[in-house]
Protein backbone atom coordinates (compact mmCIF):
# COMPACT_ATOMS: atom_id res chain seq x y z
CA UNK A 1 0.00 0.00 0.00
CA UNK A 2 1.55 3.32 -1.08
CA UNK A 3 0.98 6.58 0.73
CA UNK A 4 3.46 8.74 -1.15
CA UNK A 5 2.84 9.86 -4.76
CA UNK A 6 6.26 10.72 -6.22
CA UNK A 7 6.53 14.32 -7.35
CA UNK A 8 3.26 15.38 -5.74
CA UNK A 9 2.08 16.92 -2.50
CA UNK A 10 -0.18 14.89 -0.27
CA UNK A 11 -3.93 15.46 -0.57
CA UNK A 12 -6.26 13.74 1.89
CA UNK A 13 -9.33 11.96 0.49
CA UNK A 14 -12.13 13.69 2.38
CA UNK A 15 -15.11 11.93 0.82
CA UNK A 16 -16.79 10.83 4.03
CA UNK A 17 -20.18 9.35 4.82
CA UNK A 18 -21.83 12.39 6.35
CA UNK A 19 -25.12 10.95 7.59
CA UNK A 20 -25.73 12.27 11.10
CA UNK A 21 -27.13 10.61 14.22
CA UNK A 22 -29.29 13.28 15.85
CA UNK A 23 -31.61 13.69 18.81
CA UNK A 24 -34.59 14.17 16.50
CA UNK A 25 -33.56 11.50 14.00
CA UNK A 26 -34.07 13.88 11.08
CA UNK A 27 -31.69 11.89 8.84
CA UNK A 28 -33.19 8.54 9.77
CA UNK A 29 -30.87 7.73 12.64
CA UNK A 30 -32.07 8.94 16.04
CA UNK A 31 -29.81 8.96 19.08
CA UNK A 32 -30.63 5.74 20.92
CA UNK A 33 -28.66 4.10 23.72
CA UNK A 34 -27.08 0.81 22.67
CA UNK A 35 -28.20 0.95 19.05
CA UNK A 36 -24.86 2.01 17.57
CA UNK A 37 -21.26 0.86 17.85
CA UNK A 38 -18.33 3.26 17.68
CA UNK A 39 -15.45 1.57 15.86
CA UNK A 40 -12.00 3.00 16.54
CA UNK A 41 -8.33 2.21 16.51
CA UNK A 42 -6.22 3.67 19.29
CA UNK A 43 -3.48 4.17 16.71
CA UNK A 44 -5.47 6.70 14.69
CA UNK A 45 -5.48 10.38 15.75
CA UNK A 46 -8.89 11.02 14.18
CA UNK A 47 -10.42 8.07 16.05
CA UNK A 48 -8.66 9.08 19.26
CA UNK A 49 -10.69 12.30 19.27
CA UNK A 50 -13.87 10.25 19.50
CA UNK A 51 -12.42 8.00 22.23
CA UNK A 52 -11.54 11.02 24.37
CA UNK A 53 -14.83 12.88 23.87
CA UNK A 54 -16.89 9.74 24.51
CA UNK A 55 -15.03 9.22 27.79
CA UNK A 56 -15.19 12.86 28.93
CA UNK A 57 -18.95 12.94 28.30
CA UNK A 58 -19.60 9.55 29.87
CA UNK A 59 -21.13 7.90 26.81
CA UNK A 60 -19.64 4.46 27.44
CA UNK A 61 -23.01 2.80 28.13
CA UNK A 62 -24.97 4.64 25.46
CA UNK A 63 -22.39 4.25 22.70
CA UNK A 64 -20.39 1.01 23.09
CA UNK A 65 -16.97 0.89 21.48
CA UNK A 66 -15.14 -1.64 19.31
CA UNK A 67 -11.35 -1.37 19.12
CA UNK A 68 -9.68 -2.53 15.91
CA UNK A 69 -6.05 -3.58 15.86
CA UNK A 70 -3.29 -1.06 15.15
CA UNK A 71 -2.50 -2.23 11.62
CA UNK A 72 -4.48 -2.78 8.45
CA UNK A 73 -3.93 -3.78 4.84
CA UNK A 74 -5.25 -2.34 1.57
CA UNK A 75 -8.74 -3.57 2.36
CA UNK A 76 -9.54 -2.65 5.91
CA UNK A 77 -8.99 -2.34 9.62
CA UNK A 78 -9.46 -5.73 11.28
CA UNK A 79 -10.72 -6.93 14.66
CA UNK A 80 -7.64 -9.01 15.37
CA UNK A 81 -7.65 -7.98 19.06
CA UNK A 82 -10.92 -9.85 19.65
CA UNK A 83 -11.24 -13.61 20.24
CA UNK A 84 -11.46 -15.37 16.91
CA UNK A 85 -10.62 -12.13 15.10
CA UNK A 86 -14.26 -11.01 15.02
CA UNK A 87 -16.01 -8.12 16.71
CA UNK A 88 -18.24 -9.84 19.30
CA UNK A 89 -21.24 -7.59 18.59
CA UNK A 90 -21.06 -6.99 14.85
CA UNK A 91 -19.73 -10.47 14.11
CA UNK A 92 -17.39 -9.21 11.39
CA UNK A 93 -13.66 -9.68 10.81
CA UNK A 94 -13.10 -6.47 8.87
CA UNK A 95 -14.62 -3.03 9.20
CA UNK A 96 -14.92 -3.09 5.41
CA UNK A 97 -17.85 -5.48 5.79
CA UNK A 98 -19.92 -2.76 7.50
CA UNK A 99 -19.10 -0.27 4.74
CA UNK A 100 -20.08 -2.76 2.02
CA UNK A 101 -23.29 -3.55 3.91
CA UNK A 102 -24.25 0.09 3.45
CA UNK A 103 -23.01 0.34 -0.15
CA UNK A 104 -21.89 -2.79 -2.04
CA UNK A 105 -20.05 -0.52 -4.48
CA UNK A 106 -18.27 1.49 -1.79
CA UNK A 107 -14.91 2.61 -3.18
CA UNK A 108 -13.69 5.19 -0.67
CA UNK A 109 -11.55 4.90 2.41
CA UNK A 110 -12.51 2.38 5.08
CA UNK A 111 -11.65 4.74 7.92
CA UNK A 112 -12.01 5.06 11.67
CA UNK A 113 -13.78 6.37 13.59
CA UNK A 114 -16.94 4.90 12.16
CA UNK A 115 -20.32 4.49 13.80
CA UNK A 116 -22.18 1.33 12.82
CA UNK A 117 -25.93 0.74 13.16
CA UNK A 118 -25.92 -2.59 14.99
CA UNK A 119 -29.35 -3.88 13.84
CA UNK A 120 -28.42 -3.55 10.16
CA UNK A 121 -24.63 -3.88 10.44
CA UNK A 122 -24.21 -0.81 8.23
CA UNK A 123 -21.91 2.14 8.74
CA UNK A 124 -23.87 5.31 9.42
CA UNK A 125 -21.02 7.81 9.39
CA UNK A 126 -17.24 8.12 9.32
CA UNK A 127 -17.28 11.92 9.32
CA UNK A 128 -14.77 12.25 12.17
CA UNK A 129 -15.07 16.02 12.53
CA UNK A 130 -18.85 15.87 12.93
CA UNK A 131 -18.91 12.76 15.13
CA UNK A 132 -17.38 14.44 18.16
CA UNK A 133 -19.43 17.62 17.79
CA UNK A 134 -22.60 15.55 17.66
CA UNK A 135 -21.52 13.65 20.77
CA UNK A 136 -21.50 17.03 22.53
CA UNK A 137 -24.68 18.47 21.05
CA UNK A 138 -26.97 15.57 20.04
CA UNK A 139 -26.22 12.93 22.69
CA UNK A 140 -26.90 15.22 25.67
CA UNK A 141 -29.64 12.96 27.05
CA UNK A 142 -26.96 10.35 27.78
CA UNK A 143 -24.17 12.58 29.11
CA UNK A 144 -22.94 11.65 32.57
CA UNK A 145 -23.67 13.86 35.55
CA UNK A 146 -20.85 16.40 35.63
CA UNK A 147 -20.00 16.08 31.93
CA UNK A 148 -18.08 19.12 30.68
CA UNK A 149 -19.40 21.36 27.92
CA UNK A 150 -16.80 20.76 25.22
CA UNK A 151 -18.57 22.90 22.64
CA UNK A 152 -20.12 25.84 24.52
CA UNK A 153 -22.50 27.79 22.33
CA UNK A 154 -20.97 31.20 23.04
CA UNK A 155 -17.50 30.00 22.04
CA UNK A 156 -18.41 27.95 18.96
CA UNK A 157 -17.32 30.53 16.36
CA UNK A 158 -13.88 30.79 17.96
CA UNK A 159 -13.57 27.04 18.48
CA UNK A 160 -14.53 26.44 14.84
CA UNK A 161 -11.97 28.97 13.62
CA UNK A 162 -9.19 27.46 15.73
CA UNK A 163 -10.15 23.94 14.67
CA UNK A 164 -10.01 24.87 10.99
CA UNK A 165 -6.49 26.25 11.24
CA UNK A 166 -5.24 23.44 13.47
CA UNK A 167 -6.65 20.84 11.08
CA UNK A 168 -5.13 22.39 7.96
CA UNK A 169 -1.69 23.16 9.34
CA UNK A 170 -1.12 20.75 12.24
CA UNK A 171 -3.45 17.70 12.29
CA UNK A 172 -3.17 17.25 8.52
CA UNK A 173 0.07 19.22 8.28
CA UNK A 174 2.16 16.40 9.72
CA UNK A 175 0.73 14.10 7.04
CA UNK A 176 1.50 16.59 4.29
CA UNK A 177 5.11 16.54 5.45
CA UNK A 178 5.30 12.78 5.97
CA UNK A 179 3.59 11.82 2.72
CA UNK A 180 5.17 14.55 0.56
CA UNK A 181 6.27 13.26 -2.83
CA UNK A 182 8.83 15.98 -3.54
CA UNK A 183 11.36 18.06 -1.66
CA UNK A 184 9.36 21.20 -2.46
CA UNK A 185 6.10 19.76 -1.12
CA UNK A 186 7.85 18.59 2.03
CA UNK A 187 9.55 21.94 2.63
CA UNK A 188 6.27 23.80 2.25
CA UNK A 189 4.44 21.49 4.66
CA UNK A 190 7.32 21.59 7.14
CA UNK A 191 7.42 25.39 7.22
CA UNK A 192 3.64 25.71 7.58
CA UNK A 193 3.56 23.16 10.38
CA UNK A 194 6.22 24.74 12.54
CA UNK A 195 5.04 28.28 11.87
CA UNK A 196 1.63 27.28 13.21
CA UNK A 197 3.11 25.41 16.18
CA UNK A 198 5.07 28.55 17.05
CA UNK A 199 1.87 30.61 16.96
CA UNK A 200 0.01 28.07 19.07
CA UNK A 201 2.84 28.16 21.59
CA UNK A 202 2.49 31.94 21.79
CA UNK A 203 -1.28 31.65 22.21
CA UNK A 204 -0.87 29.16 25.05
CA UNK A 205 1.81 31.11 26.90
CA UNK A 206 -0.76 33.06 28.89
CA UNK A 207 -3.78 30.78 28.46
CA UNK A 208 -4.10 27.28 29.86
CA UNK A 209 -6.44 26.13 27.09
CA UNK A 210 -6.96 27.11 23.46
CA UNK A 211 -10.39 28.73 23.81
CA UNK A 212 -11.80 30.05 27.07
CA UNK A 213 -10.72 28.81 30.49
CA UNK A 214 -11.90 25.19 30.20
CA UNK A 215 -11.14 22.20 28.01
CA UNK A 216 -13.02 22.32 24.71
CA UNK A 217 -13.21 20.40 21.44
CA UNK A 218 -10.27 22.51 20.24
CA UNK A 219 -7.96 21.06 22.90
CA UNK A 220 -9.02 17.51 22.07
CA UNK A 221 -8.19 18.02 18.39
CA UNK A 222 -4.76 19.50 19.02
CA UNK A 223 -3.87 16.95 21.70
CA UNK A 224 -4.21 13.90 19.46
CA UNK A 225 -1.50 15.25 17.17
CA UNK A 226 0.78 16.48 19.94
CA UNK A 227 0.69 13.18 21.83
CA UNK A 228 1.98 11.39 18.70
CA UNK A 229 4.61 13.96 17.83
CA UNK A 230 7.78 12.62 19.42
CA UNK A 231 6.79 8.96 19.03
CA UNK A 232 6.13 9.07 15.29
CA UNK A 233 5.87 12.46 13.56
CA UNK A 234 9.30 13.80 14.54
CA UNK A 235 11.20 10.91 12.93
CA UNK A 236 8.82 8.93 10.75
CA UNK A 237 7.25 12.01 9.14
CA UNK A 238 10.47 14.08 9.20
CA UNK A 239 8.89 16.82 11.33
CA UNK A 240 12.22 17.27 13.01
CA UNK A 241 12.91 20.95 13.56
CA UNK A 242 12.50 20.08 17.19
CA UNK A 243 10.70 17.55 19.34
CA UNK A 244 7.56 18.43 21.24
CA UNK A 245 9.56 17.85 24.43
CA UNK A 246 11.91 20.62 23.26
CA UNK A 247 9.05 23.13 22.93
CA UNK A 248 8.50 24.38 26.52
CA UNK A 249 4.97 25.80 26.23
CA UNK A 250 3.44 23.16 23.95
CA UNK A 251 5.14 20.38 25.89
CA UNK A 252 3.74 21.62 29.21
CA UNK A 253 0.30 22.07 27.62
CA UNK A 254 0.37 18.53 26.21
CA UNK A 255 1.44 17.09 29.58
CA UNK A 256 -1.33 19.04 31.31
CA UNK A 257 -3.92 17.38 29.06
CA UNK A 258 -2.22 13.98 29.20
CA UNK A 259 -2.41 14.03 32.99
CA UNK A 260 -6.10 15.03 32.88
CA UNK A 261 -8.48 12.05 33.23
CA UNK A 262 -9.98 11.24 29.85
CA UNK A 263 -6.92 12.16 27.80
CA UNK A 264 -3.72 10.27 28.60
CA UNK A 265 -5.55 7.23 29.92
CA UNK A 266 -6.91 6.58 26.41
CA UNK A 267 -3.49 6.67 24.67
CA UNK A 268 -1.81 3.46 23.51
CA UNK A 269 1.73 4.34 22.43
CA UNK A 270 2.50 0.82 21.25
CA UNK A 271 -0.51 0.78 18.93
CA UNK A 272 0.48 4.22 17.65
CA UNK A 273 4.03 3.14 16.82
CA UNK A 274 3.01 -0.19 15.31
CA UNK A 275 0.51 1.50 13.01
CA UNK A 276 2.78 4.17 11.59
CA UNK A 277 5.96 2.14 11.28
CA UNK A 278 4.34 -1.05 9.95
CA UNK A 279 1.48 0.21 7.78
CA UNK A 280 3.46 2.96 6.02
CA UNK A 281 5.87 0.49 4.47
CA UNK A 282 6.75 2.79 1.57
CA UNK A 283 8.22 5.18 4.16
CA UNK A 284 9.62 2.51 6.51
CA UNK A 285 10.31 -0.51 4.29
CA UNK A 286 12.27 -2.40 6.97
CA UNK A 287 9.21 -2.60 9.21
CA UNK A 288 11.33 -1.88 12.27
CA UNK A 289 9.34 -0.32 15.09
CA UNK A 290 11.41 2.00 17.32
CA UNK A 291 11.87 0.96 20.93
CA UNK A 292 11.57 4.54 22.25
CA UNK A 293 10.88 7.17 23.21
CA UNK A 294 10.94 7.04 27.00
CA UNK A 295 7.39 7.78 28.17
CA UNK A 296 8.06 8.64 31.80
CA UNK A 297 8.50 12.33 30.97
CA UNK A 298 4.75 12.56 30.26
CA UNK A 299 4.27 12.42 34.03
CA UNK A 300 6.60 15.32 34.88
CA UNK A 301 4.64 18.13 36.60
CA UNK A 302 3.51 20.73 34.07
CA UNK A 303 2.82 23.73 36.35
CA UNK A 304 0.11 24.96 33.99
CA UNK A 305 -2.34 25.29 36.86
CA UNK A 306 -0.66 28.61 37.66
CA UNK A 307 -2.44 30.03 34.59
CA UNK A 308 -5.79 29.37 36.22
CA UNK A 309 -8.58 27.77 34.27
CA UNK A 310 -10.93 24.98 35.29
CA UNK A 311 -10.39 21.82 33.24
CA UNK A 312 -14.02 20.64 33.43
CA UNK A 313 -15.68 23.99 34.08
CA UNK A 314 -18.64 23.39 36.38
CA UNK A 315 -18.35 19.66 35.74
CA UNK A 316 -16.23 16.89 37.19
CA UNK A 317 -13.55 14.47 35.97
CA UNK A 318 -14.76 11.19 34.47
CA UNK A 319 -14.61 8.02 36.56
CA UNK A 320 -11.58 5.74 36.14
CA UNK A 321 -11.40 3.82 32.87
CA UNK A 322 -13.44 0.64 32.81
CA UNK A 323 -11.20 -2.44 33.04
CA UNK A 324 -12.37 -3.74 29.65
CA UNK A 325 -11.36 -0.46 27.99
CA UNK A 326 -8.06 0.07 29.81
CA UNK A 327 -4.86 0.48 27.81
CA UNK A 328 -2.32 -2.28 28.62
CA UNK A 329 0.02 -1.09 31.40
CA UNK A 330 3.15 -1.46 29.28
CA UNK A 331 1.66 0.71 26.50
CA UNK A 332 1.16 3.83 28.62
CA UNK A 333 2.76 5.28 31.76
CA UNK A 334 -0.61 6.10 33.38
CA UNK A 335 -2.87 3.05 33.84
CA UNK A 336 -1.38 1.78 37.09
CA UNK A 337 -1.43 5.23 38.63
CA UNK A 338 -4.37 6.94 40.34
CA UNK A 339 -5.98 9.84 38.50
CA UNK A 340 -4.55 13.19 39.53
CA UNK A 341 -5.67 16.53 38.20
CA UNK A 342 -2.93 19.07 38.73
Amino acid sequence: MRYVSPGREYTRDSRYLTTRITADGREGFPVEAGRYRLVVSRACPWASRAVIVRRLLGLEEALPMAVAGPTHDDRSWTFDLDPGGRDPVLGIERLQEAYLARDPGYDRGVTVPAIVDVPTGRVVTNDFARITLDMSTEWTAYHRAGAPDLYPRALRPEIDAVNEVVYEEVNNGVYRAGFAGSQEAYASAYERLFARLDLLGERLTASRYLVGDTITEADVRLFTTLVRFDAVYHGHFKCNRRKLSESPVLWAYARDLFQTPGFGDTVDFEHIKRHYFLVHDDINPTGIVPAGPDLSNWLVPHRRETLGGRPFGDGTPPAPVRPEEAVPPDHNPLPSRPHTLR
